[in-house]
Formats: C-alpha cells, sequence, structure tokens
C-alpha cells in the first residue's frame, strides 16, 4: 500500500521527510525494542498505518527498509497509479481482498496465504483497490526489499505465491510452533519467491502456552514484530537479563551472531521474523523511491510528474494518477545507524 494521495504516507515517506540508510558493519546481538510509531495518512477517508521501520535508530534490517501494517481496520482503499524505484514490495494480507495493478500488465487480487511481491527495477507503477464497493475488514503488512546496485536498474516484474513452504519450529515446552517461509531462506527451507541478497522474511505462530526455538543464520542480522497476540523472548545476550515482552508491532532489533531465539506465548501468538545480511550500500528513501543519491530521486519525480514511459501505465487505468509531492528545501542528505 503506498501513498493516497500528496499528503498521504502509506507506504511512502512524508515529502518532508529525509531517510538515508548506511551500511554499517554489525558487530553481534543487540537487544534493542524500538516502538512503532502510527502514522495519519490523508485522503478522504483518514486511515492509519502502524510503521515499525526505518526508525531513527535504525533504517534497516539486512535489506529490509520499510514496515508497515495497515489494519486492522474496515475501510475502502483506493490508491491510484504511483511509482517505485529500487525495491520489491512484499505484501503479506492477513484479511481483506484487495485488487493490485501494475505497469508490467498484472491484474490479481491479493488476498490472506499469497505472497505477492512486485520488483520496481528502475520504474514501475501500480494501483491497489479494495474488493468491492462498501468498507470492509483489513489488515497486512506492506515491506520493502532496498534491491542491490546489480539489480534496481534492471527491468519491472511482479510475481504472485500461493503456495509457500512450511518449517516446524521445535518445542522447548507445549506444542512446536510453525513458520511459512514468505521470502527467502530460513533453516534450510527457501521461498520460490525472487531474491536479489541474502535474506529471510517469515511469519511465526507460537501456540498458546508453548516456549519454541526458532533457528537464525549467526551471519545476519535479524528483527522481529508481533502482529497478533503477545510474545516473551527469553534474555538475550546484550540485554540486562529479563525477558522481552513484545506486542503492538514493536520491533526487536536482535542484532547478528545469534544462532537462535526462544519465543513464548501465553495466549498464542503470530509474528514476522526479517532479516538478512547486513545491505551493502548506503540509500537514500523519499516517497516511494530508494535510490542512492539526491540526484536520483529528484529524477525519479521528474520523470513521474512528466508522464514518463519510464513508470509505464497501470492496466485498465486512464489518466488517474497520484502526483508527487514537491521535494524538500534541503538537499536529501545521510542518515546513519546508530546501533
Amino acid at each position: 500500500m503506498t501513498r493516497l494521495d500528496a499528503s498521504s504516507t502509506a507506504g511512502g515517506l512524508r515529502p518532508d521527510t529525509v531517510e538515508l540508510a548506511s551500511a554499517v558493519e554489525c558487530s553481534g546481538p543487540r537487544t534493542l525494542l524500538l516502538e512503532a510509531r502510527e502514522v495519519p495518512l490523508g485522503g478522504v477517508r483518514a486511515m492509519s498505518v502502524h510503521r515499525a521501520l526505518p526508525q531513527r535508530e535504525l533504517p534497516l534490517v539486512g535489506a529490509w527498509c520499510f514496515l508497515d501494517r495497515f489494519g486492522p481496520q474496515e475501510t475502502r482503499m483506493r490508491v491510484e497509479p504511483h511509482p517505485h524505484i529500487g525495491l520489491q514490495t512484499v505484501t503479506w494480507p492477513y484479511l481483506g481482498d484487495v485488487r493490485h495493478r501494475d505497469s508490467v500488465g498484472s491484474d490479481v487480487v491479493v488476498r490472506r496465504g499469497a505472497l505477492n511481491l512486485m520488483t520496481s527495477g528502475a520504474g514501475i507503477s501500480h494501483s491497489e483497490y479494495s474488493v468491492g464497493t462498501d468498507a470492509a475488514p483489513l489488515d497486512a503488512l506492506q515491506l520493502w526489499v532496498a534491491l542491490p546496485e546489480s539489480r534496481r536498474h534492471g527491468g519491472p516484474a511482479f510475481e504472485q505465491h500461493a503456495v509457500l513452504p512450511e518449517v516446524e519450529l521445535g518445542a522447548e515446552a507445549g506444542a512446536p510452533g510453525s513458520a511459512t517461509v514468505v521470502l527467502g531462506e530460513l533453516a534450510g527451507v527457501v521461498s520460490p519467491a525472487t531474491v536479489y541478497t541474502p535474506i529471510v522474511g517469515a511469519e511465526l505462530r507460537v501456540p498458546a502456552g508453548s516456549t519454541v526455538s526458532v533457528p537464525l543464520d549467526p551471519r545476519w542480522e535479524h528483527g522481529l514484530v508481533v502482529v497478533y497476540g503477545e510474545a516473551s523472548i527469553d534474555a538475550l545476550p546484550g540485554g540486562d537479563g529479563t525477558p522481552v515482552v513484545l506486542r503492538d508491532m514493536h520491533l526487536l532489533y536482535l542484532g547478528t551472531h545469534r544462532e537462535d531465539v526462544v519465543i513464548s506465548s501465553a495466549e498464542g501468538a503470530t509474528l514476522f521474523l526479517l532479516g538478512g545480511e547486513p545491505f551493502e550500500d548506503d540509500v537514500v528513501m523519499w516517497w516511494n523511491f530508494v535510490g542512492r543519491t539526491h540526484e536520483e530521486i529528484v529524477e525519479a519525480r521528474e520523470a513521474w510528474e512528466s508522464g514518463s514511459e519510464r513508470f509505464g501505465h497501470v492496466v485498465d487505468h486512464g489518466d488517474e494518477r497520484i502526483p508527487a509531492p514537491p521535494m524538500p528545501a534541503v538537499r536529501l542528505t545521510r542518515r546513519r545507524r546508530r546501533v
């Protein structure tokens, strides 16, 4: 889900916000709990999302550079055509059906259980509409993956995967948990979705009264968010020795050099694990664009505003589109990881 109009922030950064993440050598485990913030969206229906990433202290986790949750709420989504560069959008629905159309000719319904992965390359545009004419329940995660230098100048693509692999999570108490490997690799199990950096995105499910162990690649950095329920994360190296309680889409950053993470839940919980190899490069994030320099962002904005063929035309749409906001009065500057 991206911008609803020039004043909204859904799926993009505020027009007056400058985001530039820096690749950092991650030196070890962390126990950092970061609060998700509520971001009001513009438009007639005044939706809000909860944004867990980017954070001021932590712009990226691996190649993951953005994580919003829109919902649970009852609404009628109508997001007109808008552009992206330099990223993959990962849409992981929990409730409700959304029609996705894009400039490579895709016209699909996004629904629970299916991964929807759009690769922008140098430029793509798409729209998102609720299915039906009335307001309906809606809940989903929208994430962005920054594309590496080797892929970000390439062509656009879209893929949908309705069947994804599962991993059993061993129980230290109670019943085993389970994980759906949405993107990348977890415990040697690989998603069929196309990726360009070493990465993992997985939905984790912990039964009520259970404690489960989730295997991690110690070379990678990882983070956790709770989508439903409440979870307790066992005392971690680098912490104060007490368990961390995770709720409300807050992001627990785990750092690197961990072989597993142990999760308990009294009532049962659904979480999302994101992680990967620390990203190769600095990235500038503004509106719906991920680039490397101020000049790239300016060029992409001007291309969208001029109707350039760079972004194509969204199937079955006319001239309707979301205009780009004005560039900020200052040059886009570096914003580095602080942890």
